[in-house]
């Protein structure tokens, strides 16, 4: 079996569908023309995994961040109600310029919920299972990749720096043209595990520890660094917002990470010997059906079970190619 045709189809089978990609960019560009149009912003800034193109199908939120003009918010900024005030004046403009009722630019928005740092806006029925959303955040510009933005829960302001992120993924991927795309594959693999591991860990563990690589020794080498890296606190890169997952259950996420190593160096091994049947149901017994099986199948001694979680009886859309995101 070919390995690089294998990794494609993989690559294909975890990107969104291209007119999702094409729909949720439209969704999130109405809000980025909308609002750069308010006499009080300064700009919009695109955030979030689609802002990276490293988020996943199915794509059912994209965020952006509303940059305001601190001089015309007196008290922005500041400790005290004016986080929650900056919230509400999003809510507000959201229904005037893009409700379903009242929408003076469009009429999409169906519902809107104040969050603690974003304003959560549906653009589907909001009862969906998959119901899409903008995550839209207020913030005051403090330099050039860092941001002020709204915690109602703690009635303050916090910096943060979406951009940085935002750069530094971006730069990798102009180093590797494959690395974005398989920041899709580990957060696939990671959203198949029994233990949570929330996509933005998954991603900045991908940015120190995915090297440029073949894709199979790239991913061998990701899950046998990430067993070691997520038994210490997994941090924001930019250095402002402290632990990504304060929560994770550590022990059990490098018991994953472990697995998922082990199974990938044997199939880098068996690669290397030329038995890439061999290869792809190890593979395979990582990723689940989502990687493609060779034609002689994986019941007779080439692979292994699904270790580490991997959903192997998950029915999934028909593989289809297409570009992810990007701003």
């Amino acid at each position: 079996m070919d390995i690089n045709a294998a990794f494609d189809k993989l690559q294909q089978n975890v990107n969104a569908s291209p007119e999702a990609v094409t729909e949720a960019r439209r969704r999130r560009d109405l809000f980025r023309g909308t609002f750069g149009s308010e006499d009080d912003v300064e700009e919009t800034v695109p955030s979030g995994s689609f802002a990276r193109g490293s988020q996943n199908d199915p794509i059912n939120d994209v965020d952006i961040i509303v940059v305001y003009d601190e001089t015309e918010h007196e008290g922005w900024g500041t400790p005290g109600p004016s986080a929650e005030e900056a919230l509400t004046h999003v809510q507000d403009r959201v229904k005037a310029l893009l409700g379903v009722s009242e929408g003076s630019v469009s009429k999409e928005v169906r519902l809107t919920r104040v969050q603690n740092h974003s304003v959560k806006c549906w653009l589907d029925d909001p009862d969906a299972k998959l119901a899409f959303t903008v995550d839209v955040t207020p913030a005051l510009r403090v330099d050039e990749e860092t941001l002020l933005i709204p915690e109602k829960n703690s009635s303050c302001w916090i910096q943060t720096a979406p951009e940085h992120l935002n750069r530094v993924i971006a730069e990798r991927h102009t180093d590797w043209n494959k690395f974005v795309g398989q920041v899709r594959v580990v957060k696939r693999w990671g959203a198949d595990q029994q233990t949570e591991m929330k996509s933005l860990l998954l991603e900045v563990l991908a940015l120190h520890h995915l090297p440029k690589e073949t894709r199979s020794k790239a991913l061998a080498r990701f899950f046998a660094a990430g067993a070691s890296a997520v038994l210490s606190p997994v941090e924001d890169p930019a250095g402002l917002c402290g632990e990504i997952q304060p929560d994770l259950d550590r022990d059990a996420a490098a018991r994953h990470f472990t697995k998922a190593s082990e199974a990938a160096w044997r199939a880098v091994e068996a690669e290397d010997r030329g038995e890439t049947d061999r290869a792809a149901c190890l593979w395979r017994s990582i990723f689940g059906d989502i990687f493609p099986e060779p034609p002689g199948g994986c019941s007779n001694g080439n692979g292994a079970k699904a270790v580490g979680g991997a959903a192997a009886s998950v029915h999934r859309r028909p593989i289809r190619d297409a570009p992810q995101g990007g701003q």
